[in-house]
């Protein structure tokens, strides 16, 4: 008899709730306005600051922290006596030829992105295998058009009110924007914290 296990994986949770799009966008065209100017030739992105105790957003805030607790529940995690919630939230908007670095963020345990303007030929998120190992011991793909345990990068394609969730420790970047019209989404940190007397899950959008 063979059997095969598969461990030690990545999950990335995406779910379509575009139900806070408009409000979102509202609040975070207002921050852009105050900084906003002719995009850089080299930096072609605005960064908000963060706006995650904005009424507008507490809706969506309270649903990440949700989906946030449920997706370490079902990881495994000892989760009944932690409550999630966002840490920090801010907008990004992307002109043509800008893009995201490879990058983690230390300190937290999930991170993602709510999308809001998403036109066509926009940005792509991207998550690249965690494991230097596996990825220096390099053996071409048969497909790179199809997700396997051999590719290195998985992609996904953007719509407005797409929220895409990962572990913390999970590298991602964006693919360069090839669109005319600039791309929006909101990227937030979300955190555990021991609180064996509260709710699991935290309606009140903190900052830590």
């Amino acid at each position: 008899m063979t059997d095969t296990y598969f461990y030690f994986s990545s999950p990335i949770k995406k779910v379509e709730a575009p139900e806070w799009v408009s409000d979102t966008s509202i609040a975070a065209e207002e921050l852009f306005a105050k900084i906003e100017q002719d995009p850089d030739e080299i930096y072609p992105m605005f960064h908000t600051e963060d706006f995650a105790n904005d009424q507008r957003v507490s809706k969506l805030c309270e649903f990440i922290a949700q989906q946030s607790w449920s997706m370490l529940k079902e990881q495994g995690y000892a989760m009944d006596n932690f409550a999630t919630r966002i840490e920090a939230l801010w907008a990004q908007k992307h002109y043509k030829h800008s893009l995201m670095e490879q990058h983690v963020h230390s300190g937290s345990q999930l991170v993602g992105f709510y999308f809001l303007d998403t036109p066509e030929n926009c940005s792509r998120p991207l998550f690249h295998d965690p494991r230097p190992g596996k990825v220096q011991n390099y053996l071409p793909e048969e497909d790179h058009s199809r997700a396997t345990i051999a590719s290195n990068i998985i992609n996904f394609e953007p719509k407005p009110g797409t929220l895409i969730l990962s572990n913390a420790w999970l590298p991602h970047s964006f693919t360069r924007h090839s669109s005319e019209e600039p791309l929006t989404f909101v990227h937030f940190n979300v955190g555990a914290i021991y609180a064996p007397t509260a709710p699991a899950i935290t309606s009140e959008a903190e900052v830590i």
